[in-house]
């Protein structure tokens, strides 16, 4: 190709067309344009400054359905436009439905109510926060305002992401890798680690398919755990709180497989496959081998059971997938069953007491939601009252809820109370017949329902690899993640022992740390494949929150930018709050309406006591329990 540039001849390579084309549109005086050019280059390549331009945008015009009801218009708008730019950097995928982007900031606006119309803005002007339920009734107004912001700002947001790719490309172009090489990343686990690790993987590798994304996991869906005891409780349905992996994941191949070898020097996983012997009808496992060059663990944890509790093993129910919520849910309608044909008053309520061992998370929010599910149905059997039914929590320690202040746990333990639900503190199983369970203080409990939630520990398929451990069995990586002296290995949420960048705090198992640290080890994947340097992970807690039945919740939250200090609050606001944050973070619109439309049914409607699958239960062989 040859060019003039001030009356000289220059041959260019093809491949300088466009730098000599600016050239000459310069020479003829087309400055502006190249300007305009400059101007929307710099735009297109500043990842944050498109998604922060299209968030200020969207809260800006969503706010002004804020300012009919708060005092200051001046606040709103603010308010209205700073939590545009979050949600837009939160939730930058674009091409999405559009009732998926409203319902998605529609269920913010439950938690951004709470937290600034009940919360901050009272606080601000010399009030108490409005917490209580007459306070929050004269809030309601506020509320629908809310509420009503989100939709704005989904319909608003998804348009103007829309108009942004058409005008700039595709987002994923950005980040396009130099890599010249295919690179094979493989992770183990399909939980909230696993799935959030695939998911940051490709945004942040975008259109480069010089990279490949496989998914390992014994299911196909992905499990919202913070639901699990409303599954239990016959308060949800059980698919409704399982997302596809493929729905969610567009670039990643999902395997269904068990784990069953990790090859190290070879590189290779063993997987076994659940499927047909050529030539043969019937199912069988295959196993198969999957190549990686990069290598994630997030295979969770099972459950613990000390080696001196066999008996407690054998007769105990877990409560850890869907499936074992299933089958505590069937158990404690087949104890009303046989209980409401029995005449002996004695055998009735060993058969309708039900004991949980563990008084955490789990422990606490099962016995709060089995209280309410047995009590909402004695309506339907009428030779049992509600005298016969007894749940009863046991914990090792002298309060429940070690995982919040002593303030919540001492008025968890108060409300429950007063709800019927029976506590044995400091005390532990000793032993357990398929009718009765022995404490260690020698009392023994008549009942055909025990429930194990005391403990967990990382897989143990871990044990098998030549890498450190720490004293749960947790692999122990590096601040950015990455296990050391093992090149291409990461290992993430309950499966590894990982310690704050910052801080060199041990983060605790847990799945708010979990996504975070699943974004931080993407990135690092990322940087380590082109070259840049590492960044260690860094993150403190939010806060928790615990539902512990009937309308009630505890929930203690970290103060923003002040992370030493916390608010903590309880009763039916923090329930309202609960089921706000839980239900935006439900991974797809189609299980937020479905979850949705089963807590409305709830409010007007009992709870649904039909055993629709029938689960072999351990202790009770053919599925029988008596």
């Amino acid at each position: 190709m040859v060019y003039r540039w001030e009356g000289a001849t220059q041959e260019l390579r093809y491949d300088d067309r466009k730098i000599a084309e600016h050239m000459t549109m310069a020479g003829n005086g087309l400055n502006k344009h190249v300007n305009a050019t400059k101007i929307k280059a710099l735009y297109s390549r500043s990842r944050y400054l498109r998604y922060g331009f299209t968030g200020l945008l969207a809260g800006f015009v969503s706010s002004l359905v804020l300012a009919t009801t708060l005092e200051s218009i001046p606040v709103a708008v603010l308010l209205g436009s700073v939590i545009g730019i979050a949600y837009v950097v939160a939730f930058p995928n674009v091409q999405r439905l559009y009732i998926d982007s409203v319902m998605t900031a529609a269920a913010l606006g439950i938690p951004l109510w709470a937290f600034v119309s009940v919360v901050v803005m009272p606080l601000i002007s010399g009030w108490p926060p409005r917490w209580t339920a007459e306070g929050m009734r004269t809030m309601l107004p506020q509320l629908v305002a809310w509420v009503a912001y989100g939709v704005v700002l989904g319909l608003t947001a998804e348009a103007l992401s829309r108009i942004r790719v058409s005008w700039l490309g595709p987002d994923s172009i950005l980040r396009k890798s130099p890599m010249v090489a295919t690179e094979q990343i493989v992770i183990l686990g399909g939980g909230f680690a696993g799935m959030a690790t695939a998911e940051r993987l490709e945004r942040v590798f975008g259109a480069n398919h010089k990279v490949t994304f496989t998914l390992v996991s014994d299911t196909n869906a992905l499990l919202f755990t913070p639901m699990l005891a409303e599954v239990a409780g016959s308060s949800l349905e059980p698919t409704h709180i399982s997302s596809p992996l493929r729905t969610s994941l567009r670039r990643t191949q999902v395997v269904r497989g068990r784990v069953i070898g990790i090859d190290l020097e070879k590189r290779c996983v063993i997987l076994a496959m659940n499927g047909r012997s050529r030539g043969t009808s019937t199912l069988s496992d295959v196993s198969e081998e999957l190549l990686f060059d990069h290598l994630v663990l997030a295979l969770g944890s099972v459950t613990n059971y000390p080696s001196a509790m066999q008996n407690v093993k054998e007769f105990a129910l877990d409560f850890k997938t869907l499936p074992d919520a299933m089958r505590i849910r069937n158990r404690v309608i087949d104890m009303f069953e046989c209980a409401d044909r029995e005449s002996d008053p004695g055998r009735r309520q060993e058969l309708l007491t039900f004991l949980i061992a563990g008084g955490g998370f789990a422990g606490v929010e099962l016995a709060g939601a089995l209280n309410d599910f047995a009590r909402g149905i004695l309506a339907d059997y009428l030779n049992l009252r509600a005298g016969d039914v007894s749940v009863i929590l046991v914990h090792a320690r002298d309060r429940i809820l070690p995982e919040l202040s002593e303030r919540l746990g001492r008025y968890a333990l108060e409300r429950m109370t007063a709800r019927g639900v029976t506590f044995k503190l400091n005390e532990r199983l000793a032993d357990a017949r398929a009718d009765a369970v022995i404490l260690q203080s020698g009392e023994e409990i008549r009942t055909h329902t025990l429930v194990w939630t005391a403990g967990t520990v990382p897989n143990p398929l871990l044990g098998l690899l030549p890498v450190n451990r720490d004293k749960r069995g947790a692999v122990i990586v590096d601040s950015t993640l990455a296990v050391p002296g093992h090149p291409g290995l990461w290992a993430l949420g309950d499966c590894a022992a990982c310690c704050d960048g910052k801080t060199g705090r041990p983060c605790p198992p847990t799945a708010q740390f979990a996504l975070r640290e699943a974004r931080a080890l993407a990135d690092n994947i990322h940087a380590s494949l082109n070259g840049k340097k590492l960044k260690p992970f860094r993150f403190r807690s939010l806060g928790a929150l615990c539902v512990i039945g009937h309308h009630t919740a505890c929930a203690e939250l970290t103060v923003p930018f002040v992370r030493e200090k916390s608010v903590q609050f309880s009763g039916l606001f923090a329930w309202l709050m609960w089921r706000g944050i839980y239900l935006s973070k439900l991974p797809g619109l189609e299980r937020k309406v479905r979850v949705l439309m089963d807590w409305i049914i709830e409010l007007f409607f009992p709870r649904d006591i039909v055993q629709t699958i029938e689960l072999h239960e351990k202790g009770a062989p053919d599925g029988n329990l008596f």
